[in-house]
Parts: C-alpha cells; structure tokens; sequence
C-alpha cells in the first residue's frame, strides 16, 4: 500500500442536506502489485467480496458501465451551484453488468446492486477531474479508458493532492488544454513492439498500424514501405487485402485528430490559387565556408564580429568539416554568438558538471528500484533497441562494442533524466548520431542535441501537435506554389502529405546521405532565409516529383511507393537551390496571402487576408529578411555541382515588386 485515506466519501443520494444515511464513507488506496498499480475504494463496513468490486481490467469486454436506476434517479436542487456538473451528482443506485464479447458467446450478465467498492488498475485510467480550490470540500472523478466514470470521491478531510502527487509516482498526469480541471494519463506509446512480421499483412494492416503509433511504423517498417507496396500490388487476391484508398487515407486524418487539410472547405484558398508568383529565379550554392574564413571574422578574445555575415555564408555553402565541431555549437545555441573565448570555457566546465549529475542519477539506480519504476525500464529497453539499429553502417557506430554506441546510449539515457516527461521516443537517436559524430565528445554532444531537441520537442509529444501543424503549414505552401499539384494529390486522397511525416519528424535524416545530412542540418539551423525553410524544402521535393506523379497518374499506393523510392538518391545541392528559389518567389509576391506570411515570418505591408478579394493594388513593398541577399562576393557552385573558379558573383536581388 503506497497510498491510504480514510474519509473519502460518495455521496449514495441526491439530498440537499448532509443527511450521514446519505453519505458512505470508506477507505481510498494505492496499492502496488507485482505487474501493476490498482485504486481501490471500499466502505468501511464492508468486508471485501471480490464479486461486488468494480474492474475495469485489460480485456475491453469486461469494462463495466455505471447506470442509475431510473426509478431512483432524483433531479438536481434548484439551488445547486451552476459549477456543479453533471458528473459531480450524487448517485443513487449503481447498477454494473459485463458487456457481451464481440462474437457474441457471452452472455449478458443481470443488473445487481453493488456494496459501492470498485478497483481498477492505472493502465485503464484515462483522466482525473478535480474541483478549483475554494469550492468546499475537494473531489475527484476517475474516468477509465472506454469512457466509463466512477462516482465523484469526496475527501472531507482534504489531501486529495496527495493522491494526485502519487498517481504522478506511476503515470504521466497533463493537464488538459481545453479545461484546466482535467488531468488527462499522458499514455507512453508501445513503442517496443516488433515488427517482424509487418510485411506479411496486407496494407490495410499496415495503415492500422500506422494510426496506431506513427512513431513506430514512421520509423520501422514503414521505411522500407517499397518492397511491401510491390508485394501487394503483385497479390494475387487484391479485393480481399486492399481498401479503398479513400478509407485508407482516412486513418491519417484520424490518427492525428485535427488535422484539417481539405482546402476546398477553407476560406481564401481560392484567392491564392488565383496568385502569380511569377518564375522560379536561378539560384547558385557557394564553397563551403573555410576555416580561414571563420577565424577572419573572429576578435582576439574569440567572438564572432558579424554574425549575419557567417551565417549567410553557411547558409550559400555550409561548412568545411573541420570547422563543424565548433561552428555547429554556435547554431545550435550552445554557445552564444556574442562570447568569448573564455566565456565559452567556463560554460563547458558548467554544463560537464551539470551533464555528470544527470547521468548519476539513471546510473545509481539499482535493479532493485528499476523494478519499481515502469517508466524508466521502458527508456531504457527502446534506447537499446534504438541504439543497435541507428547508423550501423558508418564507421563511428559500427561493430561490437563500439564506443560511438556506448555514448550514444549514454546521452540518450541522460537525457531521460534532462526531460522526463518526454524522455525517449523512437526517432530521437537519429537526431542525436550526427550531432555525436561531430562533436566526438559525450558532453558536448548532450548539449547540443539538448538544444536540437528544444526546436523538435513538439514534434514527438503524444498529442502530435508539431507534427499536425507543419502538415497543415504545408499544405498551405503546397497550395500557393502549386494549387493544381494539391488538387491532384486531394483526388488521390493523399492531400494529408502523410508521405512526408518522417521527413519532417527527424529532418530528412532518413532521406539523405550520412554527409549530405550534415549540410543540410547546418544550413537550416541558420534560420534562414526565412522561418520554417525545411517545409519549403518539401515543397521544393515535392514539386520535383510533381511531374512524374501526375504524368504517369500515380494513384494512392503508387505515391506512397515512389516518394519513399526517393531515399537517399535526392540531390541535397540541387533541392537546397530550388528551396531558396521557392522563398525568393514568395518573397517578392506583393499579394502574399497571410496564412503564408506568418508561416515564413515574413512582414509584409500588403499581404493578402485569406478571405479577401486578393486586389491589392497598392504597390507596397515587403519587409523581409534583406540581410541574405546583401553583397557576398565568392566563388560558387551551381546545383549540378559544377564550379566556375572564375566567377565572382556579387548576389545582391532586390526584394521589392517590380
């Protein structure tokens, strides 16, 4: 028993007073068995029989439902308080049956009075709604998974937190965005589960699987989706394993609820439609930036002179390898631009300290207390399983016994500790191992995969709020580059860009080379020349493949299959042009739609209202990132990778309308 408290009553009647015939009081308590964690309440007359317990167990079909009995049912006092909600009413009587099994054997067992004890264990607990402070005595509705909610626990003698603070002990408690009141069980995703025999199920499995937990499928099997589509498509009994696409695509929108793509129904989708963004301008890429080039623009004591200026020339070229393990601490922010030498000392002294105390607290733990704490065995399990299987074929992590898998476990498990709210989730070792192999130092690399993961939290928080944004962000650059693409991908019920979810989980690192990677990740960390430049590289992929999909009417499975043919033979240069080509097209778009203005932090004067005519005739300019496009005169690369060693370009483009 981890939790006990008497005084916790239900309210057995719908009587205005205080009546004691009215009120069951009985003991509340958290108990910890061998392979779970129950809430039992029972009165404190009664003497336990289990027939009479209410048990909310793991097998859906035993759930049990509350009812009142009609007959018994009282409405509520006129001068009950308007905050007093239906869920808080006293019941009279409670009824409980088992609910019949699917196939239907089962027999429906006979309404009976219960003597009031339930128990249920926390894996069915799906959220706790408590009452504001100041509103009488404290009380607490437990509502299980599948939606049944118990009677209302009054704690007259207050210290409901304490049970709250020991619930915390074993689940994840969130409070709810839509009623402070609510603690909803933040659910830690199965993602152990084996895959094995995924290819063996036909793709409406897959797609199941998938709304599931996207995590694991993104960056599983679903990786290797070519092969399986193929065998599908080669059934030879397609009309008993494929669904409509249609119901298919479905599951998408559904496992990510609120994800709203269907532009057709939204205002100002057709006043973009109607906008020229005129043509795509030549861009070119520069050499990456050398190491005599960064120690130029570096003082005596170590700061950097002109950050806009550095951070332009990583953008046009990136980096020399050599300079990465100091530069990318700076775009990570690690480091501040504006330190010096020794104050970046002193910091790697502070933060190795701090990185040492996090990494005892997972190391001291015994096996006897890690048998005491689901969570942190759960951690522990994915990122071994994660760390065998990320990079393997690169130097630094292959082989037995690697030093370069230690570390990366190590950091991964510190990072457990760093945040443990979120602490592991399947994808975060392929954002760690390039970092890592940089820096080549476990504390550095903590740290700069600390502030990686600042930028990239949301994206593997459960609600999936950053990864349904930036779908929906998307969608709406798609449709302003492309309108007719969006409309042939909608008609194909793949206008969810479900296809391009793990390019945007971890950043493209499954799409391209261990090395292009490293570029690509360097030039987006500068910031510019926009905000959210990575979903421009989306559509600047996207928009590459556009012809072949439509040309060859690609349909549902055949885009799903050829998109994922893309890994790892996408030009990182040539994608990196044609992305700054997009963003200097919406740039100098004088009738740039809001929607689109604030995805890419662009201030402009005379953006269009998305549900305006689109006829701003005013010829006011935009106010935009101009420092990227200032004097920058260096040999360049063009997208073919071609240099021209005599060219000294000046890339001075003017971002107002003509």
């Amino acid at each position: 028993v981890v939790y006990e408290q008497e005084g916790v009553f239900i309210h057995s009647s719908c009587g205005k007073n205080d009546d004691q015939d009215n009120l069951i009081a009985g003991i509340l308590r958290v108990i910890e068995k061998e392979n779970e964690v129950v809430v039992d309440w029972r009165p404190l007359d009664e003497t336990l029989d289990t027939s009479n317990i209410l048990y909310a167990g793991k097998d859906s079909s035993s759930v049990v439902e509350w009812t009142q009995t009609p007959k018994e049912k009282c409405s509520r006092g006129a001068d009950r308080p308007s905050s007093y909600e239906a869920e808080w009413d006293m019941v009279t009587t409670v009824s409980f049956k088992k609910k019949p099994h699917s196939n239907g054997d089962a027999t429906t067992h006979a309404n009976r009075e219960s003597k009031w004890s339930f128990l249920f264990s926390l894996t069915d607990l799906k959220s706790v709604k408590q009452n504001k402070e100041g509103m009488g005595w404290s009380y607490l509705v437990f509502c299980l998974k599948d939606d049944v909610k118990l009677p209302a626990l009054h704690f007259h003698h207050g210290d409901s937190k304490s049970l709250i603070k020991c619930l915390e002990k074993h689940v994840a408690l969130n409070e709810s965005p839509h009623d402070e009141r609510v603690l909803l069980v933040k659910t830690q995703k199965s993602l152990s589960q084996s895959f094995e025999n995924l290819f063996d199920e036909p793709s409406y499995g897959l797609l199941q699987k998938w709304k599931k937990d996207p995590y694991v499928v993104t960056m599983g099997k679903f990786s290797k989706v070519t092969n399986y589509i193929v065998g599908t498509l080669r059934s030879s009994d397609q009309s008993n394993q494929r669904r409509p696409p249609s119901e298919m695509a479905d599951f998408f929108n559904d496992t990510i609820p609120g994800l709203k793509i269907n532009q057709q129904e939204e205002p100002g989708f057709e006043v973009i439609t109607r906008i020229d963004l005129g043509k795509q301008p030549e861009v070119s890429r520069r050499e990456p930036v050398s190491a005599e080039e960064w120690a130029k623009n570096m003082d005596s004591e170590g700061r950097i002179l002109d950050v806009d200026y550095i951070k332009r020339l990583i953008f046009k070229g990136g980096l020399c390898h050599t300079l990465r393990k100091e530069a990318w601490k700076f775009l990570l922010g690690y480091f501040p631009w504006n330190s010096t030498k020794e104050e970046r000392a002193n910091l790697q002294k502070r933060k190795t300290d701090e990185y040492f105390r996090m990494k005892l607290q997972w190391k001291s733990v015994s096996e006897e207390q890690e048998k005491r704490n689901s969570r942190l065995r759960d951690y522990r399990s994915l990122i071994e399983k994660d760390v065998n299987r990320t990079d393997r074929t690169n130097k630094f992590y292959e082989g037995e016994d690697n030093p370069g898998l230690i570390l990366l476990h190590d950091i991964l498990m510190t990072y457990c500790m760093y945040d443990f709210d979120l602490g592991y989730v399947q994808g975060m070792s392929d954002l760690l191992s390039p970092v890592l192999y940089v820096m080549e130092n476990e504390v550095d690399a903590f740290w700069c995969f600390v502030s990686y993961m600042d930028q990239m939290h949301q994206n593997f928080e459960e609600q999936m709020q950053g990864m349904k944004t930036q779908l929906i962000q998307l969608s709406h650059l798609l449709r302003l580059l492309d309108s007719g693409f969006c409309s042939y991908l909608e008609s194909q019920d793949s206008g969810y860009l479900y296809f391009c979810f793990r390019w945007l989980l971890i950043r493209f690192k499954r799409e391209f080379s261990f090395q292009d990677i490293l570029r690509l990740w360097e030039v987006m960390w500068t910031e510019l020349p926009c905000q959210n430049f990575h979903l421009l590289l989306c559509c600047a992929i996207l928009e590459s493949e556009k012809q072949q999909i439509m040309d060859k009417h690609y349909g549902f499975n055949e885009i799903l299959k050829h998109i994922n043919e893309l890994s790892m033979k996408i030009d990182v240069e040539y994608i990196l042009c044609k992305a700054e080509a997009i963003s200097m097209q919406m740039m100098n778009c004088k009738e740039l739609p809001q929607t689109v203005s604030e995805i890419l932090g662009i201030e402009n004067s005379s953006v269009t209202p998305d549900s305006d005519t689109g006829e701003d005739e005013s010829g006011a300019e935009l106010s935009c990132p101009t420092s990227l496009y200032q004097s920058i005169s260096t040999p360049v690369i063009a997208a073919n990778g071609t240099r021209d060693g005599a060219q000294q370009v000046a890339e001075t483009q003017s971002l107002a309308p003509a």
